[in-house]
């Protein structure tokens, strides 16, 4: 919350938010630009006492002259009814919602092959079946009638999500879901896009993961072109030019935020095997074969 917006004060002045997930890491990041910005911002999660020390901090960082504020609100973004009480308080409250970022979601590292169905379940209704809910019940309330910007925080899925098949199934059926409803909603006067990070840092993200936390972490660097991680608020930059004027005309949408690291590798190594079938005989094998096994001239 140290970093400063490099978007003009005020420019989303009297605005109204929901970012799902918003006490810590990204969406923490992104309510603190936002309220720097003017903008009063709901942050919401199942955690209330977490909720509540970030709404804290954020608001000793707000100005007096500044019209926004911060309300914490409680959602399991799982079930509907939930989701229907955050909108509905919402409205109350404030008598609109501009922006609606789909920031919340979960996951754990598991094989494929070791993964419960419980945990598979659990993941995908966060990620996926969550967003969806706060989509449609936001729509239906409030923008289908007045319009309307949504984010969604989707991930470094496009090569596939080895170790976390999970979410990585969930996170590109958002992406497609944003493309979907960037269609459906377009006559409501709704932009919807998604934003990609590449792997981000944050102490919260790390403390997530547990005793493989730190070593994730130092394993991606590696992996960036950059050769460093992300930062969460190098997101919620992103994230409020999707939402600001200047991106007026941008929608199904899905930007990548991560230093080109969907283009260069993956963490995920394939150990030397010999377990897929042999290459059809002929002079190409052949001449395989003798560039991989070349004679000795002896």
């Amino acid at each position: 919350m140290a970093a400063s917006s490099v978007f003009r004060p005020g420019l989303f002045n009297h605005k109204v938010a929901i970012v799902t997930g918003g006490g810590t890491g990204i969406g923490k990041a992104i309510s603190a630009e936002l309220l720097e910005l003017g903008c009063s911002v709901v942050i919401s999660s199942r955690k209330a006492e977490r909720l509540e020390a970030a709404a804290q901090e954020m608001r000793q960082k707000i100005p007096p002259s500044s019209p926004a504020c911060v309300t914490p609100v409680t959602c399991n973004i799982r079930k509907e009814d939930e989701v229907k009480d955050l909108i509905s308080t919402v409205l109350k409250k404030y008598g609109r919602i501009d922006f609606l970022v789909n920031n919340g979601g979960g996951q754990f590292q598991s094989p494929a092959e070791y993964m419960s169905s419980k945990g598979w379940k659990a993941v995908i209704d966060t990620n996926l079946t969550g967003t969806f809910h706060c989509c449609q019940q936001v729509y239906a309330a409030w923008m289908k009638k007045h319009g309307g910007v949504i984010v969604n925080i989707i991930a470094d899925m496009w090569r596939g999500f080895p170790g976390m098949a999970h979410t990585g199934a969930a996170r590109a059926a958002v992406d497609n879901l944003t493309k979907t409803l960037a269609i459906e909603w377009a006559a409501s006067g709704v932009r919807i896009n998604s934003v990609a990070p590449g792997i981000i840092f944050s102490k919260t993200a790390m403390e997530n993961y547990k005793e493989l936390g730190p070593e994730i972490f130092k394993m991606s660097i590696p992996c960036s072109p950059a050769k460093r991680l992300g930062m969460p608020e190098e997101i919620s930059s992103t994230v409020c030019f999707l939402l600001s004027p200047a991106a007026t005309y941008i929608s199904g949408a899905s930007l990548r935020v991560d230093a080109g690291q969907s283009l260069y590798r993956s963490m995920w190594e394939i150990p030397d095997h010999s377990a897929w079938p042999e290459a059809p005989e002929g002079e190409n094998q052949e001449a395989l074969k003798d560039l991989l096994n070349p004679k000795s001239k002896l």
